[in-house]
């Protein structure tokens, strides 16, 4: 029997990464995190998906530096996917000139996928052009999946029916034990606000975490979201899962 023939063509990811900011507790340069790019990144073009990066403003990224394999601090030496990206001049090449979202026409894509770092703590949470983006990607039915921070639009982003997008949806993102852990960690208070905190305000939706640094993602309907930056892999493999390879 000849082997199967995909005439659809292979499935298109939009992947949106923070632009570069600074925090406003900490002073630091701020921007996504490496491995909730690279991981999913990978686990997209290993099913055979084609991914496009963008970024909600446009232009050239620039990740955290705690994300950075050859970073000083050593706190993410042991991201060798990561590492292997950022030396490739191809891949190293998707992450400058970036389009804006104001550009992409979402029918063109089958799923979003949106990295966390430090910066979407200030930059993407009040962004209501990309809070509409994200809710339109999901009244169309695109799988819509959000990773680490970058799961702080959910408190905000709302439908057309003027409900959040997470009313009675079950979804994660950083933990309050993880900000505990990475504030003693650096010896000083890092982000503006808790996402678990205010998840825990929201009337009629289920914000639920796991273990402390440990992969979890979870799946309701078309929203998949992943905890930490540990987690990307395991949200971008609930989003082939749901796509097919």
């Amino acid at each position: 029997m000849s082997a199967s023939i995909d005439t659809h063509g292979k499935k298109k990811i939009l992947m949106i990464a923070a632009n570069p900011g600074t925090s406003p507790t900490t002073g630091w340069p701020i921007g996504f995190w490496w491995a909730e790019l690279t991981h999913p990144y990978w686990t997209f073009t290993e099913a055979g998906y084609e991914v496009e990066i963008v970024s909600p403003k446009g232009g050239d990224l620039v990740a955290d530096g705690f994300s950075d394999p050859e970073d000083a601090s050593g706190y993410s030496a042991h991201d060798i996917l990561s590492l292997g990206f950022k030396k490739s001049a191809a891949h190293a090449a998707l992450l400058k000139g970036t389009r804006s979202i104001a550009g992409v026409e979402l029918s063109a894509y089958d799923a979003i996928f949106l990295a966390g770092g430090q910066s979407p703590m200030v930059t993407m949470i009040d962004d209501v052009a990309l809070h509409s983006f994200v809710a339109r990607a999901f009244e169309a039915g695109k799988v819509v999946s959000i990773v680490c921070h970058g799961t702080c639009i959910l408190l905000k982003t709302r439908l057309s029916n003027g409900d959040l997008l997470v009313k009675g949806k079950t979804w994660t993102g950083f933990a309050n034990a993880e900000e505990a852990y990475a504030d003693a960690w650096v010896g000083k208070k890092i982000q503006p606000f808790w996402i678990e905190d205010e998840a825990r305000k929201i009337p009629d939706t289920n914000f639920v975490v796991n273990g402390m640094f440990k992969p979890f993602a979870i799946r309701d309907g078309n929203l998949i979201t992943g905890q930490q930056q540990f987690s990307g892999a395991a949200a971008a493999e609930l989003v082939v899962q749901t796509l097919g390879r």
